[in-house]
């Protein structure tokens, strides 16, 4: 049964908005980014930066290294290098022209302590804002809700963004409604897209995240786990194993500050690779064709989505397992699997591993990854067998859209103390 129109070009539209090529982790890149804009607006480099932000991303940004910046991590980092070197017309890709002299100069601010940060309180998710003063000039830019949504850009009290209070940005207004999603449409739109309509994202997703996947594995990134996973491999049948190297491996790289870009799923670079590499190793594998590896990745892409519309783009929870079960349903799909089978790939893989925690972007983020893709391949295997976790086993539902909305509700009633005591660890000082 073919998609109404204005479902198809509505999730035509959230694909081209969610699947955008990034360079580094989203999180300081977004905070170089905010940092960039603030340097324009004010027309020279600060004398001082003021930080404003959110317990997510303080922890998001603690441990996770900034691209083509020799090494340097933080937020105070990112912002400082951002300003010196960041080009806010490149969005996520604003460090991309970054030069020796940048990192240095980063690193000559920093020691003088020009860059403060401040806590907001009781603001979840994903905001920013920083104040950069020179002289008696002021700027003041606020990205809110994701990563290049900028709601205000002020110099010395007037807004440069012209629209009225209460009106939505030009970013909000772009933005597209997650709700329309649901696990149905986003099979019955897989086979029926044409692609040519999202042909760009894709490509740009396999060879960006190939290509960040092969350097983690041809160099020593990170912690590694994707070289050690890919030492474990039994033989040439051994496609689970792969599929977890691959994806370890981008992360490896990525984590570990490898300027190489990659392209994102729900305002995650490891959940776009994480969605990509399986769904790419598996179609080698099994020798599908380009049409069919292309069909399977707008659905592995729409399934990790649809899950982290309920969660939210930063939260306790960690997004790698919804981004390995997106991506094991586009395993389902290119093995021709019944839809019951991949509902019921969902629901066991969501009732597995959805208590695990997001501590900030790191290395160990690879690991986690390698675990998702784990649990969520049991429960396609289980599925295929006729079984699946029962309904009122635990958080598990009846259904596949009703276990989805439990696991938000999880991630927002339940984690939210969860977030304020990773934090808390993060930042305590007890190493």
């Amino acid at each position: 049964m073919a998609l109404a129109k204005n479902i198809y070009d509505a999730y035509v539209r959230i694909l081209r908005e969610e699947m955008l090529c990034a360079q580094g982790c989203t999180e300081p890149i977004a905070i170089a980014l905010c940092a960039a804009l603030a340097r324009k607006t004010l027309g020279k480099d600060a004398e001082s930066i003021l930080v404003e932000t959110t317990g997510n991303m303080i922890k998001n940004v603690q441990s996770v290294h900034i691209p083509g910046a020799g090494g340097l991590i933080g937020i105070e980092s990112a912002a400082i290098i951002g300003m010196v070197g960041g080009n806010a017309d490149k969005q996520l890709e604003v460090l991309t022209e970054l030069k020796p002299e940048h990192v240095e100069k980063t690193k000559e601010l920093y020691e003088k302590g020009i860059c403060k940060v401040k806590l907001l309180p009781g603001v979840p998710g994903l905001r920013i804002i920083i104040t950069m003063k020179a002289g008696n000039d002021t700027a003041v830019v606020e990205i809110d809700k994701n990563h290049t949504n900028i709601t205000r850009n002020e110099l010395n009290g007037k807004s440069l963004i012209e629209h009225k209070a209460g009106e939505v940005t030009a970013d909000e207004e772009k933005t597209s409604d997650l709700s329309v999603l649901n696990i149905h449409d986003c099979l019955t739109f897989s086979k029926e897209v044409n692609l040519a309509d999202v042909q760009k994202e894709l490509d740009t997703a396999i060879n960006c995240n190939t290509a960040i996947a092969e350097e983690g594995l041809k160099n020593d990134w990170g912690a590694r786990v994707g070289k050690t996973l890919l030492s474990l491999k039994k033989g040439d049948d051994d496609i689970l194993t792969v599929m977890k190297a691959y994806s370890a491996a981008g992360s490896d790289a990525r984590m570990a500050g490898c300027p190489m870009p990659v392209v994102i799923n729900a305002g995650s670079g490891n959940q776009g690779i994480t969605i990509t590499m399986p769904v790419v190793k598996y179609a080698e594998y099994v020798g599908a064709s380009k049409e069919l590896l292309d069909r399977a990745l707008v659905f592995a892409n729409l399934v990790g989505i649809h899950q982290k519309t309920a969660i939210g783009v930063l939260s306790a929870y960690c997004g790698a397992i919804s981004a390995a079960i997106g991506a094991i349903a586009g395993v389902a799909f290119i093995d021709g699997a019944s839809e019951e089978v991949i509902d019921n790939t969902i629901i066991s893989a969501l009732c597995t591993l959805s208590g695990t925690i997001c501590d900030g972007a790191k290395s160990s983020c690879a690991t986690k990854i390698a675990g998702g893709i784990d649990a969520a391949w049991t429960a396609y295997q289980m599925a295929k067998n006729g079984d699946r976790i029962a309904a009122g086993d635990g958080i598990c539902k009846t259904d596949v859209e009703k276990t989805i909305k439990a696991i938000g509700r999880l991630c927002w009633e339940g984690m939210a103390q969860t977030d304020l005591t990773i934090l808390d660890i993060m930042i305590g000082g007890d190493k």
